[in-house]
């Protein structure tokens, strides 16, 4: 019977969707991150009687016809890139955007990634780097006997010096800018990937032409609802009840035309 295929696809379908929802609660607090959430789209059809064809020589037209569907399935997982709440940490180091941009991030293999994660630290050599010792680009390192840091909106990177009261320039925080950012690939540790659906990065200026401001003392948390997931969730489960019980309900009907036929 059709229907026990049909309602094991909307299972499968919502078995995803909380999959993807739990990913979501489980990001609540990591720094960064975005939501995403599964689009789903019917499957074909089997048209038993086309809508529109002529029933008749007198040339009426079939208004409704007779359509079979044969399921759902998944066509993309993608992120909810919008903002994220700032939150304030006081550390010199710690650097939220507000607005659009990525900042960039140079890889072990050489390759640029893309975060939106703020958190950064000092290596044994002063450089700006993430949690996991990759450095910021482009790269900007720190005096060790600095007495004081300042990142401005524009990503300028300044310290102060022992014996003056001038600051100094070290760097440029630079920023990245795709067109589509849903279409970045995600590889973990709070990184993307630029791949053909996102478009090429458009570098530039923190607070100029379009980009974000740096927030110094602050990071992006995600940009999770826990009302919003948990309501998500607990459709999601409904759902997937009531393709169990189609799924029942079918096998319940075999089993009756078998025994009629016996």
């Amino acid at each position: 019977m059709r229907a026990l295929y049909t309602a094991a696809t909307g299972m499968a379908a919502q078995e995803l969707n909380v999959q993807v929802i739990s990913n979501n609660i489980a990001n609540m607090r990591t720094t960064g991150y975005k939501r995403q959430r599964a689009e789903f789209q019917d499957l074909l059809y089997e048209h038993v009687s086309r809508v529109g064809t002529q029933t008749s020589a007198q040339g009426n037209i079939l208004p409704a016809g007779v359509e079979l569907g044969s399921g759902v399935k998944t066509v993309a997982t993608p992120r909810i890139m919008t903002q994220g709440t700032l939150a304030q940490t006081g550390k010199d180091y710690d650097i939220a955007i507000r607005g659009e941009g990525f900042f960039k991030i140079l890889q072990p293999d050489g390759t640029t990634a893309y975060t939106r994660d703020g958190s950064f630290e000092l290596d044994s050599q002063g450089r700006l780097v993430t949690a996991s010792g990759n450095v910021v680009q482009p790269g900007i390192t720190i005096p060790q006997n600095a007495t004081s840091v300042v990142i401005n909106a524009q990503g300028q990177v300044s310290v102060t010096l022992p014996g003056s009261t001038a600051t100094s320039t070290v760097g440029q925080i630079e920023l990245a800018m795709f067109i589509n950012k849903a279409g970045l690939k995600g590889i973990g540790d709070n990184l993307y990937l630029e791949t053909p659906a996102s478009g090429t990065p458009q570098n530039g200026t923190p607070n100029t032409d379009g980009f974000g401001d740096l927030q110094q003392g602050q990071l992006e948390q995600a940009n999770v609802e826990a009302v919003s997931e948990i309501s998500d969730l607990i459709a999601a489960q409904r759902a997937y009840e009531m393709n169990a019980k189609v799924i029942s309900a079918a096998d319940q009907m075999l089993s009756t035309t078998s025994n009629l036929m016996r």
